[in-house]
Order: C-alpha cells, then structure tokens, then sequence
C-alpha cells in the first residue's frame, strides 16, 4: 500500500510533529499546576529528559504517545502498513530506550511515572491524573 502523501508532503508532516509542549504534556503540566505543584521540564542532567521534573518530590514524569512508545493494547499505537519493518524498528527501539532510562533513573533514587497519550482522553483523564498524584503524595 503507497503512502497517501507525496515524499515532500511526508516530510513536511513529519517535521510537524513535537517533541516538547505537546497537547497530553500540556494537559499533565497544566493539572498538576492547579493542584499546587511547582516543576521542572525536560530535565537533560537526568536520563532520558524527563519531561516533567518535580524535585521535591523526587519524581520524574514522562507523557508518552501511544504510537511513538508502542503503547501494549492500545489502538493509538497502530504499525503503519508502508515502511513496516522501519517502524517496528524505531518502536522497539523507543521502547528499549525508555526501560533502560527508567533503569538508570530508578538507580539513582527517582520515583518514576508514565502517563500514555491515551489516558489523558476526556472519560480518563481525571482518574489518570488523581492516581499519578496519589503515587506522588505516597513519597512524602
């Protein structure tokens, strides 16, 4: 199957695609915000640039997108039928990447979390959010 887009409407589409400041990683900053917590982002002295940093907590936050990080059973993190193999490739190695800085990061005492683009739609995101706060008044 041919991709619908021209290789330079491709490109430009990907180009498009945020690493930072994207709309989950919005949500999550912006909730915990309100809740009175103060933070830090995309700390780059830690392992794998947390993209939320809440120091006194000593916890690290990390938003994943479902199709970026290979989201297990979730229909966010489908395999594009062009460039297959490619795809599986980069996944897998997302997902080696993130165990391995969740590793690291543990090691060195941080509490980490992940929260996946899927859980920040509207019917779960106040209970996705209450839990991840919940985890973190656990370390006080």
């Amino acid at each position: 199957m041919a991709d619908i887009f021209d290789k330079e409407t491709r490109s430009y589409v990907m180009s498009r695609i945020r690493s930072k400041d994207t709309k989950p990683e919005l949500l999550v900053r912006k909730y915990f915000f309100s809740q009175g917590f103060r933070y830090r982002l995309h700390e780059k002295k830690l392992p794998g640039t947390p993209d939320i940093t809440l120091p006194k907590y000593h916890t690290v936050i990390f938003v994943h997108g479902c199709f970026w990080h290979g989201h297990k059973n979730c229909k966010y993190a489908c395999i594009p039928k062009t460039r297959t193999e490619f795809w599986m490739n980069k996944i897998a190695r997302n997902k080696m990447n993130d165990r391995t800085n969740i590793k690291l990061l543990k090691s060195l005492g941080w509490q980490v979390l992940v929260i996946h683009e899927c859980q920040l739609k509207k019917d779960k995101i106040n209970r996705s959010l209450k839990k991840i706060v919940e985890k973190i008044n656990q370390r006080l």
